[in-house]
């Protein structure tokens, strides 16, 4: 499995079986910085009942989200430039015959998922990803500091790489 595809997973909506899934998946994955990440997120969500982590989902991603989990929204903001990277990001998506699961294609899980499906991902998407995520860390380090989520963005940064780059005409 690709390490961005095992990030992936975390962003997903936790079922009865997704700890224990992770912590397998946790156990194999080679980069030490991720699955450093990744475990600490696994201690602290395996631990919960499975309604506690749904509620802590769903308030960390969903209904009013902490951050933002969108990667075009981060970087162009709700203008034309995110329309069209959204359109670019559909068509690569499907030419790598990703399903989106009724997510929007610039959320960040099937961006991962992308990621992993792909040897050539979109030039715009590479451009920006390290420091969206980056910028999604900080408002959720900031937002709700003690989340387990940051180790999850944390975990996505190290996949993502971390160089500097400009998001939405800012640095």
């Amino acid at each position: 499995m690709e390490t961005s595809e095992l990030v992936a997973l975390g962003f997903r909506y936790p079922t009865p079986t997704a700890a224990a899934e992770l912590s397998q998946l946790i156990d194999v994955e080679k980069n030490a910085e991720v699955k450093r990440h990744m475990q600490r997120f696994i201690s602290e969500v395996g631990s919960l009942p499975l309604g506690e982590w749904e509620e802590i989902h769903t308030d960390t991603l969903d209904l009013d989200p902490k951050f933002v989990p969108y990667v075009g929204h981060v970087a162009w903001g709700e203008n034309y430039r995110r329309g069209a990277f959204m359109a670019d990001l559909v068509a690569a998506m499907a030419e790598a015959d990703l399903d989106l699961g009724g997510e929007l294609p610039d959320h960040i899980e099937p961006i991962l998922r992308y990621l992993a499906a792909t040897d050539e991902p979109l030039d715009d998407l590479v451009e920006v990803l390290p420091g969206v995520i980056a910028e999604m860390n900080s408002v959720l380090k900031t937002a709700l500091p003690d989340s387990p989520y940051c180790h999850l963005l944390a975990a996505t940064l190290a996949c993502a790489g971390n160089r500097p780059v400009t998001i939405g005409g800012r640095r």
